[in-house]
C-alpha cells in the first residue's frame, strides 16, 4: 500500500515539474536576451502554476513537503539553465554570469514552490480537522 502512495506522489510531483518548466519557460525563452532582467523577467503566470501545483502535490497527492519544494521548485532554475545552454552554443560570450542567474532563479522558484507546498500543508491539515469534527 505505502509503495503506491509513493508512486502516486512520485507521478504527481514529475508532472508538476513538467508543468511548471513549461509554464515558467515559455514565455520566458520568448523574451530577447538583451531585454532579460533576472527575477522580474520571471514574474507573472509561470510562478503562480508553480505555486499552485506546488499546493496541489501536497494536498491532493500527499507528496513530502521537501520533495515538494524542491522538486517543483527546480522547474524555475532549470528553465534558465537551458536557455544558457542554448544561448552559449550560439555564442559562448553569452552569459557569462549564468551562475548568479540560476542561483536568483532557484531562490524565486523555491520560494514560489514553498509558498504553495505550505498553502497545500494548510489545506491539508485542515481537512484534517474538519473530518475529525
Amino acid at each position: 500500500m505505502r509503495s503506491s502512495v509513493q508512486h502516486h506522489a512520485t507521478y504527481c510531483l514529475v508532472v508538476a515539474f513538467a508543468v511548471s518548466f513549461f509554464a515558467v519557460g515559455v514565455p520566458y525563452w520568448q523574451v530577447p536576451y538583451a531585454k532579460l532582467s533576472l527575477p522580474n523577467t520571471l514574474y507573472g503566470t509561470g510562478l503562480l502554476v508553480v505555486r499552485v501545483l506546488s499546493a496541489a502535490a501536497r494536498a491532493a497527492c500527499r507528496a513530502r513537503l521537501l520533495a515538494v519544494i524542491f522538486s517543483v521548485g527546480a522547474a524555475v532554475p532549470t528553465v534558465i539553465f537551458v536557455r544558457v545552454a542554448v544561448d552559449a552554443a550560439k555564442d559562448p560570450t553569452s552569459h557569462n554570469l549564468w551562475p548568479f542567474e540560476v542561483i536568483i532563479a532557484a531562490t524565486v522558484g523555491v520560494l514560489c514552490s514553498t509558498a504553495g507546498a505550505l498553502t497545500g500543508s494548510l489545506f491539508t491539515s485542515l481537512s484534517r480537522h474538519n473530518d475529525k469534527a
